[in-house]
């Protein structure tokens, strides 16, 4: 586990007007269009490294489509994973996990999903695990199914390579958001195709 004190890190949050404030207004927005243009039925959503699940909590309790939700959030620090599983008590269908993100066995069970938030993730590993895990992508997630992840915009900007990356992937990025200090964006990525390998002729 990374020794940054992520606790601590949520603090920002109680700031209306820091950065991680506005990025997390962008991503809840991202999120309910996500769940607006879902297909009628059931909503599969996985929410890793979900941190106190701020994000998809947020919009879960007052979204039309939740009940239809099916949710897992992981977060691997105990403390933040018990304010997920407390603020999560009251919404049917939602799941929090202690465990590692990075292990897909963590979370299989969700899989293929309909949404899967990737955010506070790319700016906190190697460039080859961000590519890593975006080849991976299609295999978790089902045709149609909608990708949003975060990234800042420090230098050497990394983002026009992730879209690179995502498109290769099979997805296309549908919005690349920046926020109001350009320090950090919110991208969206959609997964295009039914998913089939090869067609006999």
């Amino acid at each position: 586990m990374s020794e940054r004190d992520w606790v601590a890190w949520h603090a920002a949050y109680d700031d209306p007007q820091s950065r991680l404030s506005r990025r997390l207004l962008v991503v809840q927005r991202r999120i309910g269009e996500a769940l607006d243009a879902a297909p009628p039925g059931g909503v599969r959503v996985a929410s890793l490294c979900a941190g106190d699940g701020r994000d998809l909590l947020g919009v879960l309790e007052r979204h039309a489509r939740a009940p239809e939700v099916a949710a897992v959030l992981v977060e691997q620090q105990p403390d933040l994973a018990a304010r997920a599983r407390e603020r999560a008590s009251g919404i049917a269908g939602v799941r929090v996990v202690t465990g590692d993100a990075a292990l897909v066995d963590t979370w299989r069970d969700v899989v293929p999903v309909d949404l899967l938030l990737l955010c506070g993730i790319f700016g906190n590993v190697d460039d080859a695990d961000i590519a890593r895990t975006i080849a991976a992508l299609p295999g978790l997630c089902r045709p149609g199914a909608t990708v949003i992840w975060t990234r800042h915009r420090r230098p050497p900007d990394l983002v026009p390579t992730v879209a690179e990356w995502f498109a290769a992937a099979g997805f296309e990025v549908t919005s690349v958001d920046d926020t109001a200090d350009g320090q950090a964006c919110v991208g969206v990525g959609v997964r295009r195709g039914d998913g089939r390998l090869f067609a006999f002729h």
